[in-house]
């Protein structure tokens, strides 16, 4: 995947563990818009590259906005974008977008838990402003630790419900008296840590149809015990390669030119997903949904493997 150079214009301490970069392109020229809810790879000081959601204005043009939880146990990549200073340069890629608005929708309800509130941002300034009927429901430990909560309170204070501090039965309570009470055609969109939005999906799905769930992981998924990895040979336009059982799809057919696009490579970021003409998919990302798993008409193939023989794939 092709990126651009980028320069730290402007970093705000939201929270004692989030901060917020703005980024612009070197030459001063318009960085361009974006779809909200999308998101940019980032290539960090330490050379991990890291995906996070655009939390600005969507028509904005003067600069990209993400913010980066400084996260205790991770590898280093959120210690290093947060020593960072305003002149310095990074490499980010073109936005990209697994959470679109659903502009079939009458009503859309955003649910976001911790920093999952970054994506949810620029979703709501967007339906604000051309008065699209949503609400926010913003959960987060304490006021000190709700990024961007004095934002909303002054833009979309009707349309903003901050559950602060709630414990677990409380927020499952909530949660399922906001769904109850939805309007016909209504969509969800939910972000945050995995348990959260498990949760959120679980609750949904009882009255709103899958389809009409949408949610973003930046984590992967925990792999499943007893998972084997088999060898198994891959058919692309016409040629058939190998694919040993400890190697992926995707390092296979790049190291044969075969050129496709990949990001996170972890299952996360829909980037290398392609089209299965023929086979059985193996599931292991964190993108696709359950009808899309069970139709088994397209994989993530930086994770996803197969128990069958061959499989036959296709650009997506």
């Amino acid at each position: 995947m092709s990126l651009i150079d980028a320069v730290v214009s402007d970093i705000v301490q939201e929270t004692p563990t989030i901060k917020s970069f703005y980024l612009s392109k070197p030459d001063g020229t318009s960085i361009g818009h974006y779809i909200p809810g999308a998101h940019i790879d980032v290539v960090g000081p330490t050379s991990l590259t890291r995906q996070y959601s655009l939390c600005g204005r969507p028509d904005g043009d003067d600069a990209y906005l993400f913010a980066v939880k400084r996260e205790e146990n991770g590898r280093g990549g959120s210690d290093a974008l947060h020593d960072l200073k305003v002149g310095d340069k990074l490499k980010i890629s073109a936005p990209r977008n697994l959470l679109k608005m659903d502009e079939s929708a009458a009503h859309h309800v955003l649910i976001a838990g911790g920093i999952g509130i970054t994506p949810m941002l620029s979703l709501a300034r967007y339906m604000d402003v051309r008065n699209i009927s949503f609400e926010l429901h913003y959960f987060a430990r304490s006021v000190e630790e709700a990024a961007f909560l004095p934002l909303l309170t002054e833009k979309i204070s009707d349309k903003l419900h901050a559950h602060l501090g709630v414990d677990r039965e409380i927020q499952k309570q909530r949660l399922e008296n906001m769904i109850e009470v939805t309007p016909p055609d209504t969509h969800v969109y939910v972000c945050g840590p995995a348990p959260f939005m498990d949760e959120v999906r679980a609750i949904s799905g009882r009255k709103i149809p899958e389809e009409a769930i949408h949610f973003e992981n930046f984590k992967p998924a925990e792999s499943e015990e007893g998972l084997v990895n088999t060898e198994f040979d891959v058919e692309l336009d016409g040629e058939t390669y190998h694919v040993p059982a400890d190697r992926s799809i995707v390092e296979v057919l790049n190291e044969a030119g075969c050129a496709i696009d990949t990001s996170c490579e972890e299952g996360i970021c829909g980037t290398c997903i392609m089209e299965v003409l023929s086979g059985t998919p193996e599931h292991r990302d964190s993108v696709l949904t359950t009808s899309e798993r069970e139709a088994g008409e397209t994989m993530a193939i930086c994770v996803s493997r197969t128990q069958d023989s061959k499989l036959v794939l296709d650009y997506f």
